[in-house]
């Protein structure tokens, strides 16, 4: 192509090259031309978002709105619009599970094509809508439609006006104004952050209602002219009662967000918490000033992490958690630990919320935190070794087997371990994760849960908190698939499944039957004239008694049955308890 350029230019010019080598020219012609393509598709192939310049980018006039304050600078409005268009055209053409925002290496990549075509981004307030932040930041269009319901059905009704012939703007804005404003209210009273964190979710819901219309420009134009300029600041009638709803009703941001900070001790918890909230939404402040003065295990240097774990050497992978793989290793002081490797881009959530978890909630059947280590890009949770590895292996690896007591202490630590968190005095801590994986053996053979990167908190006045389906399928509670409702009995579910496989041995879902069938089902089918004997596991080669075994059974069924059948935590202990007592003081075996 060099050659095709150059003999074009002689052949037109041939005055152009008199005096001057032509292997110079043609080494600078070829420069121009692999800079040239470096320049065209450097930056546009990087950024998933199709943003082109706008006539209005370089409008001083500040006539597009800054959205209440959010937008910061006058300079930044029309291109902030041109941003959120771009999303919801992404979003339009997406998947519905998809998050609406983008990750931060995304973020960046769009933000370097912007400033290659003349309009630096930086400090106009995009910083905040990135996932990864958990609440709103890490919504899908379909988290948004299910939580918002028939909201959001009236929102479209009452904004489809806009931008329409023959109708002023003044009109059509009012309806839509006020559908809006019951969604994005403030009380005057929050702090910056925390109206930050309401507007994160307002433009969740944005992109939502854009995103549908993606292809009409005018229409969206005249909506973002409409919410766009609005004073979130002016005083109304019940304010707070109304912002209550928003955090506590509607996206339930005090709970959905809640997870990120778990627990710490007293009144100083809420307030902690709250802190958390806003530096993780507003995505200002790094996850170690957030930690700062509010932990109780050490920080490690990541020197000492690496050298631990041999540079994150294959050899020494024991498993893959919510957030990042976890490896092995050993302390320059000789202790044996598992370390969690987390990549910061999308789980910083993770890394807070399980630091604040387990450094300040203690007890024996939970994995203890040892210390943490944090770099730019990367972070590491150092747990005690549980050298026996998780249940998951004791249950299907071919060389392993549980006696009939192990299964059942394993049982009675693991409750415990949950009795504990579901009772704990500053909030019910919902794990939301339990499997056979995230239950650890250690040394002594004592179980302990660990895992904690989905975890919730349900303040002690209220009976749940809704949130984004997450779990492992097959011990995800079928009520919160449909409900979105997080509270104990989703975790008292997924432990009855636990009960299940200790008893037969068997997958959530066998894949290796002729016809697949869940566990709970084989379970069920039992119950209808069959013997429980036929769902033993092979392994126990019949060494149990029956009657306890029929009490576990029965138990586990109850735990995977209705909402309304299921049994506390405190409950299930004490009928576990039972059960091994029996097993212990009878010698008959069948």
């Amino acid at each position: 192509m060099a050659k095709f350029i150059l003999s074009f230019f002689y052949s037109s010019n041939p005055n152009m090259f008199k005096g001057v080598q032509v292997h110079y020219v043609f080494a600078f012609v070829s420069l121009t031309i692999l800079s040239f393509l470096l320049t065209q598709t450097s930056g546009s192939e990087s950024c998933i978002l199709d943003i082109h310049q706008s006539s209005s980018w370089n409008n001083w006039d500040c006539e597009a709105g800054n959205w209440g304050g959010f937008v910061n600078g006058c300079s930044c409005g029309a291109v902030f619009d041109d941003y959120l268009y771009a999303l919801a055209q992404r979003a339009n053409q997406s998947d519905d599970d998809q998050k609406i925002f983008l990750n931060i290496t995304e973020q960046k990549n769009c933000f370097l094509l912007m400033k290659s075509i003349d309009k630096d981004s930086s400090g106009c307030g995009f910083e905040n809508l990135t996932s990864g932040a958990g609440g709103c930041s890490d919504f899908s269009t379909k988290d948004v439609e299910s939580n918002l319901g028939n909201t959001f059905n009236e929102l479209k009704q009452d904004c489809k006006l806009l931008g329409s012939a023959g109708k002023s703007d003044t009109e059509t804005c009012s309806a839509c104004l006020k559908k809006w404003e019951e969604i994005v209210e403030f009380d005057g009273n929050g702090t910056k952050s925390e109206e930050a964190e309401t507007m994160v979710c307002s433009f969740a819901v944005l992109i939502s209602l854009t995103g549908r219309r993606a292809k009409d420009k005018n229409w969206i134009q005249a909506l973002y002219r409409c919410l766009g300029d609005q004073n979130f600041s002016r005083e109304k009638e019940d304010r707070s009662s109304k912002n209550k709803k928003l955090r506590t009703g509607l996206w339930i941001l005090a709970g959905g967000v809640a997870g990120i900070t778990v627990v710490v001790f007293g009144i100083t918890w809420t307030l902690r918490r709250k802190r958390v909230e806003e530096n993780l939404l507003s995505g200002k402040e790094d996850s170690s000033k957030l930690m700062n003065e509010e932990i109780s295990c050490p920080k490690i240097p990541i020197k000492e992490v690496y050298l631990a774990t041999n540079n994150l050497n294959s050899s020494n992978f024991i498993g893959q958690g919510v957030a990042g793989k976890v490896y092995k290793g050993i302390l320059s002081n000789g202790q044996h630990v598992a370390v969690k490797h987390i990549i910061k881009d999308g789980h910083v959530d993770t890394f807070i919320r399980e630091v604040r978890s387990l450094s300040h909630v203690k007890h024996p059947n939970l994995v203890s935190l040892l210390g943490y280590s944090e770099a730019v890009d990367e972070c590491f949770l150092v747990y005690e070794l549980c050298h026996n590895g998780n249940l998951s292996e004791w249950l299907f690896g071919k060389d392993k087997i549980l006696s009939w007591i192990e299964r059942l202490q394993i049982a009675i630590d693991s409750a415990k371990g949950l009795w504990f968190l579901h009772t704990y005095p500053e909030g019910c801590i919902v794990h939301r994760d339990i499997k056979p994986t995230n239950i650890l053996i250690d040394a002594k053979f004592q179980a302990k849960l660990s895992d904690f990167g989905l975890s919730k908190v349900v303040d002690s006045d209220q009976s749940y908190v809704i949130s984004e389906v997450r779990g492992t399928l097959g011990y995800v509670d079928p009520e919160y698939q449909r409900n979105r409702h997080v509270n104990p009995s989703g975790d008292v579910y997924s432990f009855g499944m636990v009960l299940l496989q200790l008893l037969s041995g068997q997958r959530v879902i066998d894949f290796n039957l002729t016809r697949p069938m869940p566990l709970t089902k084989r379970a069920k089918s039992l119950t209808a004239g069959g013997s429980i004997e036929e769902f033993a596991d092979p392994k126990l080669k019949r060494e149990y008694s029956l009657e306890a075994f029929d009490l576990v059974f029965k138990l586990a069924l109850s735990c995977t049955g209705h909402k309304e059948q299921r049994l506390s935590m405190t409950q299930v202990v004490i009928t576990l308890e039972k059960a091994l007592d029996i097993s212990t003081q009878t010698n008959s075996v069948t």
